[in-house]
């Protein structure tokens, strides 16, 4: 018996091109066959566009915001694995990503080279393999992208037993940013071959079911900067009431506060912060760019709160006032009393005292 990394012989590339055939994805609707014609074109139905030259999918901010909290603020992945596939990484694991370049056969002989930086392995007590894609607006295109991604990976990582050939699809899952009543929660593929069929269900994370309370008890600190699209439908209304509006930028107060605490009790460095929050804006630049009011009000929550909090960090002082914000904007968002705040904020019983003497 041989065992040995794979050498991409032909015959590999010509079994994985018949794999694919056997695809059942419904090609047959009308959308699925404009979703398919679109890729194939190089982009998708959601606008992006695959760069020939490079192979960097273009055409969204928020692929640039999603690739780059990936790939500078991987550690923040492990809770939403954990939220998604039901795991209990610790967040000691070790977050290792796959080579950014794949090469997808075609069927006429070409290779397409294609950057995938959303690949990546969980290295803990086990090893697990990730596919991770965000979609702005739910279509079936995304379906054969992850399909020719996990392929590839699978045949990339394959090995040879004997005269088996043995290959790993990693966990797909996608962040679907908007949704409808009629997106799923979870997607299929499923693969034909003569009189067999092997189904695998991908999970589809959808921002408006997510509250920022529970963004912030499960520490899905990955998905903050993509909140503003919970209100996406709601933006030119915020825009226009000044209440509906204050109530919005009291949230991102509220979140600014988490993340100072989050980085006083140091479980978030100031870079992973200042990333968040680079980000949030850049997401809420670009979906709110025709709604002044919006923008300026969470830019000038989040900003401003960034550069006093910098302030203080660098002369030391105002802890015990970024303390009593944090429990005061609890206190307002959530209608809670102090003691429920400090208690969410596990502030220790000895500052309790001060805490209550400058609310």
């Amino acid at each position: 018996m041989r065992s040995g990394k794979i050498n991409r012989p032909r015959y590999f590339v010509f079994a994985l091109q018949i794999l694919s055939l056997h695809v059942s994805i419904n090609l047959y609707s009308r959308k699925m066959r404009r979703s398919w014609r679109h890729y194939r074109q190089g982009g998708d139905a959601n606008g992006r566009k695959t760069d020939k030259s490079t192979g960097v999918h273009t055409g969204t901010p928020y692929d640039d915001v999603f690739r780059t909290l990936i790939n500078d603020c991987s550690s923040l992945l492990i809770p939403l694995i954990n939220e998604v596939f039901g795991e209990k990484f610790t967040g000691n694991e070790e977050i290792v990503f796959s080579p950014d370049i794949h090469y997808l056969n075609q069927q006429d002989g070409r290779e397409d080279k294609r950057i995938t930086d959303t690949s990546f392995s969980i290295i803990g007590a086990y090893v697990k393999k990730y596919l991770f894609e965000c979609q702005t607006n739910p279509d079936s295109s995304m379906l054969v992208r992850i399909f020719e991604y996990s392929t590839q990976i699978a045949l990339d990582d394959g090995r040879m037993i004997g005269n088996t050939l043995e290959v790993e699809i990693p966990n797909c899952a996608i962040l679907y940013l908007r949704s409808t009543k009629n997106t799923p929660d979870n997607l299929h593929i499923c693969i034909r071959f003569q009189d067999k069929a092997l189904t695998y269900e991908i999970p589809a994370i959808k921002m408006k079911n997510y509250s920022l309370d529970e963004l912030l008890k499960k520490n899905l600190l990955f998905l903050l900067p993509f909140y503003i699209f919970t209100y996406d439908s709601r933006l030119k209304e915020y825009n226009t009431n000044e209440e509906k509006l204050n109530a919005l930028k009291a949230e991102y107060r509220m979140i600014v506060n988490h993340l100072d605490h989050l980085e006083y009790l140091g479980q978030l460095s100031a870079y992973f912060k200042k990333t968040l929050i680079d980000m949030s804006e850049k997401v809420v630049d670009n979906l709110a760019a025709n709604y002044g009011a919006v923008k300026e009000g969470v830019r000038t929550i989040m900003g401003g709160q960034i550069l006093e909090y910098e302030a203080k960090t660098i002369l030391r002082q105002g802890q015990m006032e970024a303390l009593v914000q944090n429990v005061q904007a609890l206190m307002e968002t959530m209608n809670w009393t102090a003691e429920q705040a400090m208690d969410r904020l596990k502030v220790p019983k000895e500052k309790r005292e001060a805490v209550y003497a400058k609310l």
